[in-house]
């Protein structure tokens, strides 16, 4: 408001006087700024804008007269160091016989105090003089300053490049670290000694990177320096996973109210680390609010504005604030400074009134003696100006930690080597219009500011100097711990360095063995929404919440993640499953029936006993093939269907062990043929039970003329020569050959055989079941012949079995997975091939063995004759 109530006022000002001075010739100086300075003469003058107070205080408005100049409070001893380190680099280049020889260098410094203002003030006052008249309207001679060193401030180097930049004069900040400083267009003669937001946000993202905090608060200060480094943090959050817990804004006017809302709110929050990025000016209320609250248990991040500021370092805020984790500005050592700093006298020439100002706050004295100061109770003291600077121990004299002034010396010596190589400039050769070089008794700003770019040398420390296309620095910056002090105050330790080259991106170099943590135990702290999700699992982000805030969910079968935080599950190839932990794909198991399998062994045990049993009733029989049940109805077809049903017992074991190419072409073919040879057997039997009874009434006396012993071998052969066809066909064209089958269980890896053709594998079973059906059909039609002819009741029955078996066997196939399929078909196999084996021998066997007696031709006759 008063600002802008004195601009308005300034401007009808300048109106009225505008005339008289245009008629005069000479330009008037209007008034004069209250500014505190540092003033030395020179041929080429350098300015300087520092902080040395905290706080500009604004008398009272009576719109009665003209209001008094605002003043500064609160003296800064670091800042002022700074300012003295520009008064120092200046003295050495002054003499240094090998840069700017025959160049005198002088300075014009002005304290901003922290206040955007002041700094204009001061930086209109660098640019345009302090002379009251000057009548040279043709701009002629070098300007009052060739270039600027400052501000530190983002906000006020913004406001000061955007008009100064106009006229290209140089500006070199050493602490004006805001990334929207870059653009060339806006700012185009702005340079900095520093890197920009964007590599310190990017440091700092590195730590909680490294460290794996992804839930943290953040913290600003309501200027251009906070506002842009909290937009680059949240970008540079985003792309390492990283999440706010919460945003609050430090206020302009340090109001209470929202002071203690921000430390509620930070008391309230599950982030453990909150990272801060502000001045120390704006931080102090927080911290003091902390302090009254008595917040403990966080890890503060300090951005490099406030990391090394001293104002911290008391014994009160050290069990809040140590193991504090900062950047900070490159360390540098300046030989001679503190030589320098200690000579340092204080004069009466009203153009230095910052060394006044100094000496009175260095030594709580006042060099007015007229009047009785009083420093709250006690009265000051009478300043002499002879008190000796080596007793004091102040941030002035530390030399220890030179990392803003450090970067004030580069700002100087980069202006200085500009200046230089200007002068160097062979005429003829230079690189202005026309190959000209520029006049040091008529320079530009803009002309300094085309060396300035180009600058490239090494300070006595060995960093090198240089700036890139957007003016700025080297990117560097060192790791600060927060550790206490011997004394009871923080002492600041260097625990890393983060370096960024083009090549290599940013490089983090931390000790860990050298941090102090403010916890207990003495370990690096936890900050994050939820714990991390092992392998094996996924992140299922929580609605409405940051996606750092998840529930870990465990992968499904067939799928896996082998790293940690795994958004998604990966599924495995299809020859492989997860394993237990759901954390590494392993090959399927693959599944067959196999002769080590319980089941295997089991059915192997009963296919063999069953060709035992065909081989003992084919003993029997062969041992009584001369009696008369034996011979009846054929005994060459008995020993056939004996040979064929063990084929099929046999068959079965084509069926266990890993399919083959042989094995599975093999084993439908000799299952297809056994069976068809063993029901052509039984329907020739039958055929040969319907003749025997014709054959025994008169009007059939011939029928067994035409089915004798040839014409039943003749039969079965064609029968089964019907079925070798089939699947010699089958083979020939689509032979079954062994598949790896993942569909039917998706955790193994089926191994079967492919029947190949579905049509020539129906073929086989429905011609099987055609005779099957037929032998059944003849079988049912004769069991009530007489009871000499009983066989074809038992051959009924064995068909019965036999088709009820394969009925049966079709759900049940179809149904079972994987190696019971197979097992199934076995069971089938052996089953219909125990129903025939049973049902047609098993009574023979029982009169050959166990009723001898019946065995004759005279007991069949007679049981026949009983019953006519």
């Amino acid at each position: 408001m008063w600002f802008t109530l004195c601009i308005c006022l300034n401007l009808s000002f300048n109106f009225i006087l505008a005339a008289s001075i245009l008629r005069s010739g000479t330009c008037q100086l209007q008034g004069h700024f209250r500014l505190n300075g540092m003033y030395q003469d020179g041929d080429v003058i350098f300015g300087g804008l520092f902080e040395v107070n905290f706080l500009t205080v604004f008398p009272e408005l009576s719109f009665r007269t003209k209001p008094e100049p605002p003043y500064c409070e609160q003296f800064d001893m670091e800042s002022f160091q700074q300012a003295q380190t520009m008064a120092f680099a200046i003295d050495e280049i002054n003499k240094n016989p090998n840069l700017l020889p025959n160049i005198t260098l002088g300075y014009h410094v002005y304290d901003n105090c922290v206040m955007l203002g002041m700094a204009f003030r001061a930086a209109i006052s660098l640019a345009s003089g302090t002379e009251e008249s000057f009548s040279n309207l043709n701009c002629t001679g070098p300007p009052p300053v060739i270039g600027i060193v400052g501000d530190s401030s983002s906000t006020a180097s913004i406001a000061i490049s955007s008009i100064l930049g106009l006229f290209r004069v140089p500006i070199v900040s050493h602490y004006a670290t805001c990334s929207c400083l870059s653009d060339r267009k806006k700012y185009p003669s702005f340079f900095r000694t520093i890197p920009s937001d964007a590599f310190q946000v990017r440091a700092i993202a590195q730590i909680l990177k490294y460290f794996g905090w992804t839930w943290v608060g953040l913290v600003y200060s309501d200027d251009d320096y906070g506002i842009y480094a909290t937009q680059f943090f949240q970008q540079e959050m985003q792309l390492f996973g990283g999440c706010i817990a919460f945003s609050e804004i430090l206020p302009h006017d340090n109001n209470f109210r929202d002071i203690q809302h921000i430390t509620a709110v930070i008391q309230a929050s599950t982030a453990r680390v909150v990272v801060v990025f502000s001045t120390p000016s704006f931080l102090i209320p927080l911290l003091d609010d902390v302090v009254l609250q008595n917040i403990t248990g966080r890890q503060w991040i300090a951005s490099e504005a406030w990391a090394t500021s001293l104002v911290h370092h008391t014994p009160r805020l050290l069990p809040f604030l140590r193991g504090t984790l900062g950047i900070a500005i490159r360390r540098g050592e300046i030989q001679g400074l503190h030589e320098f700093l200690l000579r340092l006298r204080p004069t009466n020439d009203p153009q230095n009134n910052m060394l006044r100002i100094f000496w009175e706050n260095m030594f709580r004295c006042t060099f007015e003696s007229g009047s009785k100061v009083t420093d709250g109770e006690q009265v000051k003291k009478v300043c002499t100006g002879q008190e000796d600077l080596r007793t004091t121990d102040t941030p002035y004299t530390d030399v220890s930690e030179l990392r803003a002034s450090y970067n004030v010396y580069k700002a100087v010596y980069a202006l200085a080597h500009a200046l230089h190589d200007l002068m160097q400039c062979e005429e003829g050769r230079g690189p202005f219009h026309r190959n000209k070089c520029a006049d040091i008794t008529n320079l530009k700003p803009w002309q300094l500011v085309h060396y300035l770019q180009k600058v490239n040398f090494n300070t006595g420390f060995g960093d090198h100097v240089s700036f890139d296309k957007n003016g700025d620095a080297l990117a560097i910056y060192d790791v600060l711990n927060w550790q206490p002090g011997s004394d009871g105050s923080i002492r600041v330790q260097a625990v890393g360095v983060v370096n960024e080259e083009a090549a290599t991106g940013t490089m983090l170099t931390l000790d860990e063995e050298a941090i102090y943590w403010n916890f207990e135990p003495k370990e690096t702290p936890r900050s994050v929404c939820s714990e991390s999700c092992p392998p094996g699992t996924r992140r299922a982000m929580r609605k409405g919440l940051p996606v750092c805030c998840f529930d870990c969910v465990p992968c499904g079968d067939g799928e896996i993640s082998n790293t940690t935080d795994a958004n998604d599950c990966t599924i495995c190839p299809d020859e492989f499953w997860s394993n237990t932990d759901k954390d590494k794909c392993i090959p399927k198991e693959i599944e067959f029936l196999s002769y080590g399998d319980p089941l295997g062994i089991s059915l192997t045990t009963v296919s063999l006993l069953g060709t035992c049993f065909c081989a003992l009733v084919m003993v029997i029989f062969t041992h009584h093939r001369n009696t008369p049940i034996v011979r009846a109805n054929n005994s060459e077809l008995s020993f056939l269907l004996l040979v064929s049903l063990k084929l099929c017992f046999l068959c079965a074991l084509l069926f266990i062990g890993q399919p083959q190419l042989w094995t599975c072409q093999l084993r439908h073919a000799v299952f297809g043929i056994s069976f068809v040879l063993c029901i052509s057997s039984i329907l020739v039997k039958t055929m040969v039970v319907i003749a025997v009874f014709k054959a025994s009434r008169p009007e059939g006396q011939g029928a067994l003329k035409w089915f004798g012993v040839a014409q039943q071998r003749c039969t079965v052969l064609v029968l089964t020569a019907i079925q070798v066809v089939i699947c010699a066909v089958w083979l020939s064209t689509a032979s079954p050959t062994p598949h790896k089958n993942i569909q039917y269980i998706r955790s193994k890896i089926v191994f079967e055989c492919a029947i190949g053709s579905v049509a020539g594998f129906s073929m086989l079973l429905a011609y099987i079941g055609l005779l099957a059906a037929v032998s059944f059909l003849l079988a049912f039609l004769a069991r009530n012949l007489p009871d000499h002819f009983n066989e074809a009741k038992f051959i009924t029955f064995s068909m019965l079995i036999f088709c009820a078996v394969w009925i049966a066997f079709i759900p049940a196939y179809v149904s079972s997975p994987g190696k019971y399929a197979v097992a199934v078909e076995i069971f089938a196999i052996l089953a219909s091939s125990f129903g025939l084996l049973v049902a047609i021998f098993a009574p023979k066997c029982y009169i050959i063995l166990l009723h001898p007696e019946k065995n004759t031709k005279k007991a069949i006759m007679g049981r026949e004759t009983h019953k006519k």
